[in-house]
């Protein structure tokens, strides 16, 4: 108990003697202000990545620039997009073909005249298709949030009882004359290079997971002037931004990334342009590939995930393939999972949302039972999740990251006491 007693005396001691040393001695320590700003704190890769699905969408209107920052202050290990095109062929971040459920195109009067039909992935679809706007026109659109049972308050007031009640004359008279958040919303369509800028200037390592979305019907409607294809344009904007290297790799720790597509030949095409990590997306059961009309049962069989595996380094199923439904309680898994890691394959599946309306009856409204099913009995590796925050929260609890607090991190915080210390 003595000898306890003096150690603890014997550093407080040494720590008044730094304070008053301090005052007329040079620091031996940067103070924070002048640290290395390009240290950053690493991405984790202990536990199953927190991908979140079109940034924190549950909270915040999906693939905003506030939808990702948000998602990144709550804790995601990698913020997920989805890459089209517009008219005039600059990569946007947009979910839909259509600008119809979650942008307010369809309150100018200048733009009634671009409604379309369109083939999409064998189906015909009418609306305001992304790809017959130019960026300056997409920049123009408010985006709104796409479940009515979500946050309303980011929503532009043309989405009010009392806006729609108005003559569509009216309407335009009222975008016309204000472009503030008050009237036309507040977040607008980012581009991809605005993403990418998102993901690397957060304070820390942030990976980045961008989907090449419908390239079919994007090559289709979008023509480059110098013949390449979407697909060529979307790796030159990750090269451009110094995304490269293998899963692990260091120039892959350093900027993270996944590149995600339905569409099996775009990932086998893109393998001779990068190197960069790839994953599979499988649909529903019933949908075939949008590129060569392959069945559900035949991307998922052994022999194609064999074939698969030499271009990409996991699959990204809809999680109700891989645990069935019925009545909106969950039947026995299937294999696919254990198949997948077999042929050493990753598994991400989507998505994972917090609403009672997603959660299936097992799971009593409570999203956090959800991943522990799917952490702990399924085992996948990544999940797609709108709701950044509650995962962040579970991993915390669940397998909280190791105190890796280093030895400059400490200097850092005796720093900035010895500068609070010394006062102004």
């Amino acid at each position: 108990m003595a000898s306890s007693g003096w150690y603890i005396i014997s550093i407080i001691l040494s720590f008044q003697l730094l304070l008053v040393g301090v005052r007329g001695a040079r620091s031996y320590y940067p103070l924070p202000r002048k640290l290395n700003e390009n240290k950053k704190q690493p991405l984790q890769t202990s536990r199953p990545y927190n991908i979140a699905h079109r940034g924190s969408n549950g909270e915040i209107p999906e693939e905003t620039k506030a939808a990702y920052l948000r998602a990144i202050e709550e804790g995601t290990d990698f913020i997920e997009t989805d890459i089209l095109s517009s008219k005039d062929g600059v990569l946007v971040c947009f979910h839909d073909v259509t600008l119809d459920d979650t942008t307010d195109v369809a309150n100018y009067t200048k733009f009634a005249n671009r409604k379309r039909t369109y083939e999409v992935q064998g189906e015909n679809m009418t609306g305001y298709f992304v790809v017959d706007f130019t960026l300056e026109e997409l920049k123009s659109l408010r985006v709104k949030q796409r479940y009515p049972f979500r946050e309303q308050q980011y929503n532009c007031k043309s989405h009010s009882l009392l806006f729609n009640n108005l003559r569509a004359t009216q309407k335009e008279q009222i975008m016309q004359i204000s472009d503030t958040a008050a009237i036309a919303g507040k977040f607008s369509i980012i581009t991809f290079e605005e993403f990418i800028s998102i993901g690397l200037d957060a304070n820390r390592t942030v990976g980045i997971y961008p989907e090449i979305k419908n390239p079919v019907f994007i090559n289709q409607h979008v023509k480059w002037a110098d013949g390449k294809r979407f697909e060529d344009k979307f790796v030159e904007t990750l090269k451009k931004y110094g995304y490269k290297g293998s899963y692990m790799s260091q120039d892959w720790l350093e900027k993270p990334l996944f590149i995600q597509s339905f569409a099996p030949t775009s990932l086998i095409y893109i393998s001779n342009l990068t190197d960069s990590p790839k994953v599979f997306l499988i649909d529903d059961v019933t949908i075939p590939t949008q590129d060569t009309n392959q069945s559900y049962w035949e991307i998922t069989s052994d022999s194609y995930l064999q074939f698969i595996k030499n271009y990409v380094v996991g699959i990204g199923p809809w999680k109700d393939t891989i645990v069935p439904v019925v009545n909106n309680y969950l039947k026995p898994p299937s294999d696919l999972v254990a198949r997948a890691h077999a042929h050493k394959l990753q598994v991400h599946p989507y998505t994972y949302r917090n609403e009672n309306q997603f959660l299936h009856f097992d799971f009593h409204q409570d999203p956090y039972l959800e991943y522990i099913y799917w952490v702990r009995n399924i085992g996948v590796d990544g999940l797609f999740t709108d709701f950044t925050g509650s995962l962040h929260r579970y991993q915390e609890w669940a397998s909280p990251l190791k105190n890796a607090k280093s030895a400059n991190a400490l200097l850092h915080e005796i720093s900035a006491m010895i500068t609070a210390y010394e006062g102004p």
